[in-house]
């Protein structure tokens, strides 16, 4: 695997870090039973301790050089605790650009922790101790998961084609220090009930990541302030490329997460997300990246998707 993808599968792991961010503000228990919510109950995650879940994961990335295509499986469990219930995943099963991929032990052991109701178990796992092919899965659930407590816990959805806007903004890091020596995004969540399924017993969930009216991101060069797409950018990257010189990366980022939840019991059935980045490149040869080539432009697009597995047995 080449260090652009290293890098980019890192990269992931700092925007999904903005999801999780807000999570340990949610309310840490539903409205008392006195005041009723029909947006709870709507998408009320109705648990039972033991319950299993299963999930395929396919995944495209291309960014400026090539496509990266590889598949995974999710296999879980829902367990209870004082905290409250936990859904406690492994993963396995990965197919790297159509090859079978073995995962390192540490890799197979961990076990991510989910849930669709708030906990303060919540959070991201250790990265350090998986593969970094292991990464993009991991913040991809993750993204799903905490895109869901945003649409259950910071806005009102009771019917279809209600919709909230959640402003975040925070910049969120994933620099080294090392080798991205600056990596920030800004984001904001829109987010709507697209459509509810009484028939099929089916709720979809439509979040995007959309760049705030002012993004917070650091912007060290005055050419980086010019917008590259049709919106303020909220996405930088500035990475080490050899002795004296940098990489300087300006662009635009959204997510479109596309979630399908059960009425009957409000666990994911199957969820998309389709991530561009419109990216304004330079090269350049200071640290204050006045001196540089000229600009050259590219797309890099994420799409994936989850489903869960039928033949799984619930119980």
């Amino acid at each position: 695997m080449n260090q652009t993808t290293v890098r980019k599968l890192f990269m992931l792991a700092g925007i999904a870090g903005t999801v999780f961010s807000g999570m340990r503000t949610f309310p840490q228990s539903a409205p008392p039973a006195s005041e009723p919510s029909s947006q709870h109950s709507l998408l009320e995650r109705k648990y039972k301790e033991g319950e299993k879940l299963s999930y395929h994961m396919v995944t495209s990335n291309r960014d400026r050089t090539q496509t990266l295509h590889y598949e995974i499986q999710a296999d879980g469990v829902v367990m209870k605790d004082a905290s409250g219930y936990i859904e406690q995943f492994g993963w396995s099963g990965m197919v790297w650009n159509g090859k079978p991929f073995v995962l390192p032990p540490s890799s197979q052991a961990l076990r991510q922790m989910l849930a669709l109701t708030p906990n303060p178990k919540l959070g991201m796992p250790d990265l350090s101790k998986v593969h970094p092919n292991m990464i993009g899965p991991i913040t991809d659930m993750l993204s799903f998961y905490g895109d869901m407590l945003i649409a259950k816990y910071q806005g009102k959805l009771t019917r279809a084609g209600d919709h909230f806007y959640y402003k975040h903004g925070t910049p969120n890091s994933w620099a080294d220090g090392m080798y991205v020596t600056l990596g920030q995004d800004s984001i904001d969540f829109d987010v709507t009930l697209a459509d509810v399924d009484e028939a099929a017993k089916v709720a979809t969930v439509v979040v995007k990541h959309v760049p705030p009216e002012k993004p917070e991101i650091k912007l060290p060069a005055d050419w980086m302030r010019a917008p590259v797409a049709d919106s303020p950018n909220n996405w930088v990257q500035v990475a080490k490329a050899g002795e004296g010189k940098f990489s300087a990366q300006i662009g635009k980022e959204t997510f479109v997460d596309t979630i399908k939840i059960s009425l009957a019991d409000g666990r994911i059935l199957s969820a998309t997300q389709e991530n561009p980045l419109e990216v304004l490149e330079r090269n350049c040869s200071d640290a204050a990246l006045t001196t540089c080539g000229e600009p050259v432009r590219f797309q890099i697009l994420r799409q994936i998707e989850i489903k869960e597995n039928l033949n799984t047995d619930k119980h």
